[in-house]
């Protein structure tokens, strides 16, 4: 076990802020796993490897029979056998499709690597601040059991169905954002740690402002995973009406919130504006609190968010504005991270 003892003298800032550079920058590599996910959802890449290799796995074919055996495989999934295959796929178009898979999970390997081994130093040299290293290895248990989700994910549609669970994708994208949630918080913390301030308190209100943007994030998995975004290209009207027609309600409201592709859809645009009110509010205490640029990025995030959203419904679903969408709420989840940390800061 670490010595997870606060340094002492002229490294008690050095050593806080070191620390929190590594957090920000596994922050940002959490934030391109989530952008390339999104691009390995919209070209159907998530099943195109069906064997989960944590070590092996991380070099691609490098021979014409290694590239032979993958599609094989491959070509055993009901992906495969009821789409891909009667539209023709050949050799060079799964080799496109493994390529996005391929790097969602070499940036998934890298994100481990990098904060257990900064972990392991920063512990070996003794300079964890005290009291940090049991959040910095739930941090590295989040990633180890968002690389099983994954997993998880890509055996129901390798096994069960021609596309993944969206069940088991919204969990796969909300341990993944909630994992960027704890890496800019705890980065945040040391940050204070260096200027002489104690951690900052989670507020009620900053609470309600997560728990909104949680729902939202899930429907938004939800969306991606029924394809969901594609039963409407209209906004603000879905079909030309409000509440779109083609709702299946005879399982029960709950049950057509959680698979109905048309309500979900609905669900998504509309509680948007949920979180755009709570959001502007903290803002707005942001604001009053002296916290400026929390303020302001938290008002482009969100801003940038709506806008693509819409922008991307109207398109068809393209994929770099979907993908674009994605990107900006992993931002939006940083943004919202930082002001709710801002708003619980205390004074030392």
């Amino acid at each position: 076990m670490f010595d997870s003892s606060t340094v002492r003298g002229s490294d008690l800032s050095a050593r806080p802020l070191a620390l929190a550079r590594w957090l920000y920058i596994v922050a940002g590599l959490v934030v391109l796993i989530v952008a390339v996910g999104g691009i390995t959802r919209l070209t159907e890449s998530g099943v195109s490897i069906t064997e989960w290799k944590p070590v092996s796995g991380a070099l691609p074919p490098l021979s014409q029979a290694q590239w032979q055996s993958e599609f094989d495989a491959y070509r055993q999934t009901p992906q495969f056998i009821q789409i891909n295959g009667p539209a023709g796929m050949t050799l060079a178009d799964y080799k496109f499709i493994f390529f996005w898979e391929w790097v969602h999970r070499l940036i998934a390997r890298a994100i481990g690597m990098v904060l257990a081994l900064v972990i392991a130093w920063y512990g070996i040299k003794r300079q964890i601040p005290r009291g940090y290293l049991p959040r910095l290895l739930a941090l590295v248990a989040l990633v180890g059991l968002q690389g099983a989700i994954g997993w998880w994910m890509v055996e129901s549609g390798i096994v069960n169905d021609v596309k993944v669970s969206h069940f088991r994708l919204a969990a796969h994208l909300l341990t993944a954002l909630v994992t960027l949630g704890g890496l800019v918080w705890t980065a945040l913390d040391l940050q204070a740690l260096a200027r002489g301030e104690p951690r900052s308190r989670l507020t009620g209100f900053a609470a309600l402002a997560l728990a909104a943007l949680l729902v939202q994030l899930f429907f938004g998995a939800l969306t991606a995973g029924l394809r969901a975004g594609h039963v409407a290209n209209d906004w603000p009207l879905m079909q030309g009406s409000l509440v779109p027609e083609g709702i299946d309600w005879t399982l029960g409201p709950i049950h057509a919130a959680l698979n109905d592709p048309f309500l979900i859809h609905f669900i998504h645009r509309w509680w948007a504006w949920v979180v755009v009110a709570v959001l502007i509010v903290m803002g707005r205490k942001l604001k009053a609190a002296g916290q400026r640029p929390a303020s302001i990025a938290l008002h482009s995030a969100f801003g940038a968010q709506v806008i693509l959203g819409i922008v991307t419904v109207w398109s068809g679903i393209a994929l770099w504005l979907a993908v674009a969408h994605q990107l900006t709420g992993a931002l939006l989840v940083a943004a919202t991270t930082w002001g709710a940390h801002a708003l619980g800061r205390r004074r030392a």
